[in-house]
C-alpha cells in the first residue's frame, strides 16, 4: 500500500491523542509499506532521531510481533525481554526506551500500521494505558476506512451515484458520533470529497450567496438523499423521529422547497450533497 500526507497527519495526531490518553511521553508509529514490513515514520515526544526511518518486519521485536499476531503486545523492559526478539535493540537504547507497548491498526482484518507508546523506566504498563492506546489506534482505523472508501468513490472505482449517496449518508452519520473533534473534522472533510459542499457560507468572492444548512441540516438531507425514512435516520443520526422532522422542515424553509425531493434537488444544487 502507499501512504500520503493526510495519512501522515493522522498518524501524528493519534500519537498526540495516545500520549495524552495514557500519560506516556513517548510515541511513535507508521504504516505498512509493502508486503509486511512497516517503517516508523511519526516520532512524538522522542529526544533523538534514533527510531525514525526504522523498518520493521513482521514477527520481529514489538512491533513485528503486534503486526503478526494482530493484537496489542507490551513488554516491561523492552532489552531483557524474552517474549520478544531484538534486531531493533540498538536503536531502542539509543532513545532510552524501557517500557514499551504497541497496538497494530487493523482494517478490514489487516494490519495497516503500528501505534507504540513507551517510558524510559521498567514499569508496568497497567491495563488503563493499555485501553488508551487502543483506542487511539481505533481513531487511525476509523480515519483510515473513510479515507479508503472516498479514494475509491472519487476515482470513479465501480459504484454509480447511489452508492455514493449511501456512503455520503452514513459517513456524516459516522461523524456525528465521534467525540474527537480532529477526527470528526477529518471525517466530514472526506465526506467534502464527494461533494462540492462549500466550505462556508459565500460562494467565490463577488458570487452569490449559498444557502447556510446547519450540520444536522445536512446529515439529515443526506440520510434522505439515501431513500431513509424518517425512522431510519433518526435510527442512523442517534435522534428522535420528531427531531428528524424539525431539522427537515428547517432544511426546507431555507431551500425554499416544498417536498422531501425538492429539499435535496435544492441541496444537491448548492453543493451540500452529492
Amino acid at each position: 500500500m502507499t501512504t500520503d500526507a493526510s495519512d501522515a497527519v493522522e498518524m501524528r495526531n493519534a500519537l498526540l491523542r495516545l500520549r495524552r490518553g495514557t500519560g506516556l511521553p513517548i510515541a511513535f508509529g507508521g504504516l505498512l509499506e509493502a508486503g509486511q514490513q512497516m517503517r516508523i515514520s511519526e516520532l512524538s515526544g522522542t529526544a533523538t532521531h534514533a527510531l525514525r526511518s526504522l523498518v520493521v518486519t513482521s514477527g520481529t521485536g514489538l512491533g513485528g510481533k503486534a503486526v503478526a499476531l494482530s493484537r496489542p503486545c507490551v513488554v516491561t523492559d523492552y532489552s531483557a525481554s524474552r517474549q520478544i526478539s531484538h534486531e531493533y535493540d540498538a536503536p531502542v537504547a539509543a532513545e532510552g526506551l524501557r517500557s514499551v507497548l504497541a497496538v497494530p491498526v487493523v482494517v478490514r482484518h489487516r494490519v495497516r500500521g503500528v501505534l507504540y507508546g513507551a517510558l524510559r523506566t521498567a514499569l508496568p504498563l497497567g491495563g488503563r494505558m493499555l485501553d488508551a492506546a487502543v483506542e487511539a489506534a481505533r481513531d487511525v482505523e476509523r480515519a483510515l476506512v473513510v479515507r479508503d472508501e472516498a479514494r475509491t468513490l472519487v476515482a470513479g472505482a465501480g459504484p454509480g451515484w447511489e452508492q455514493v449517496r449511501e456512503a455520503h449518508a452514513a459517513l456524516r452519520a459516522l461523524a456525528g458520533r465521534i467525540a474527537d473533534p480532529e477526527l470528526r473534522a477529518e471525517l466530514l472533510g472526506a465526506c467534502a470529497l464527494l461533494t462540492a459542499e462549500p466550505a462556508g457560507p459565500t460562494a467565490e468572492r463577488g458570487g452569490p450567496v449559498r444557502v447556510r444548512l446547519a450540520p444536522r441540516e445536512v446529515d439529515v438531507l443526506a440520510c434522505v438523499a439515501a431513500g431513509a425514512t424518517n425512522a431510519v435516520a433518526a435510527g442512523r443520526l442517534g435522534v428522535t423521529p420528531e427531531t428528524v422532522k424539525g431539522y427537515l422542515r428547517s432544511a426546507m424553509r431555507k431551500l425554499r422547497a416544498r417536498t422531501r425531493g425538492e429539499a435535496v434537488v435544492a441541496a444537491r444544487r448548492a453543493g451540500w450533497l452529492p
